[in-house]
């Protein structure tokens, strides 16, 4: 069965309709807010489809590397392979968003077409995202963010590698759920001012290694009555050891920083990715 054939038999509306029902008790119930690891959601040989022609991060890939984030993201879709481009146009699909609403209980999701913060992700070694709640309107369609999909794309990822996702109380005192971006696994969950996420521990991947995700962020037209205050990325440092270590190792890469200009570590980079590809 070639790749089309597998996205039209997958993403069915009969067959995900179930499994969002399936999925509906233990998504809303979860802690610390309502989220979903779901292992083996896709074919594992669509997904390896996509691994044959996503590339480590070039020059076309938006850079971050600052003491909240180092990573690479890439929402053009110009830019992506026509495979990449037709699993996110199906991500995007009547019969996923069915899905969707079905497992949340969140009705009536919009996608963004823009992948505005999404698309793909990928960190290199040593690459982290600090603990915060993402920013909650889409400023083009004045819509309000209610939902995440990360689907991971990590074949043989150890856990010694790091990399885990981390979900913390809304006080910020406990990680609540920690889950590592293995292949094939999809993780969904409702964006609020207090799901507080991230995967704050540098990388410790080996040097052709990193860690790489589709990401998708859905949407609702609330009534302006019932809408949240408007805000953009809101990061926050919790109070963990861990997260003390890790904040330690951040803060000597931000004082390499004061020393090394800007243009020289974003080259640094970008002949690590070429290195590992």
């Amino acid at each position: 069965m070639d790749f089309d054939e597998q996205l039209g038999e997958f993403f069915s509306t009969a067959s995900l309709g179930k499994l969002g029902d399936t999925l509906a008790t233990r998504y809303q119930q979860a802690k610390p807010f309502p989220h979903a690891a779901v292992d083996g959601l896709f074919p594992d040989s669509l997904l390896e489809s996509l691994l044959e022609v996503i590339p480590l991060p070039d020059p076309h890939w938006r850079g971050f590397d600052n003491p909240r984030e180092a990573k690479f993201a890439l929402a053009d879709e110009e830019l992506m392979h026509p495979r990449v481009q037709r699993f996110i146009h199906k991500l995007n699909s009547p019969a996923f968003l069915a899905f969707l609403e079905r497992m949340t209980g969140i009705p009536d999701l919009i996608p963004d077409p823009h992948l505005a913060g999404g698309g793909l992700h990928c960190s290199l070694p040593g690459g982290f995202l600090e603990v915060h709640a993402d920013f909650n309107y889409h400023a083009r369609f004045a819509l309000e963010r209610r939902l995440n999909l990360l689907v991971y794309l990590n074949k043989d990822w150890r856990e010694e590698y790091g990399g885990h996702l981390e979900l913390w109380n809304s006080d910020l005192t406990e990680c609540q759920a920690r889950i590592l971006p293995e292949f094939n696994r999809s993780v969904v969950f409702s964006t609020s001012e207090t799901s507080f996420h991230g995967h704050p521990d540098p990388l410790t991947c080996p040097e052709d290694r990193a860690r790489r995700s589709i990401a998708m962020y859905y949407y609702t037209n609330s009534p302006p009555e019932s809408r949240r205050d408007r805000h953009s990325t809101v990061f926050r440092t919790s109070t963990s050891a861990g997260n003390a270590a890790s904040g330690a190792a951040r803060g000597w890469r931000g004082t390499l920083g004061l020393f090394i200009p800007p243009v020289v570590l974003k080259l640094r980079d970008r002949l690590r990715a070429r290195r590992s590809r």
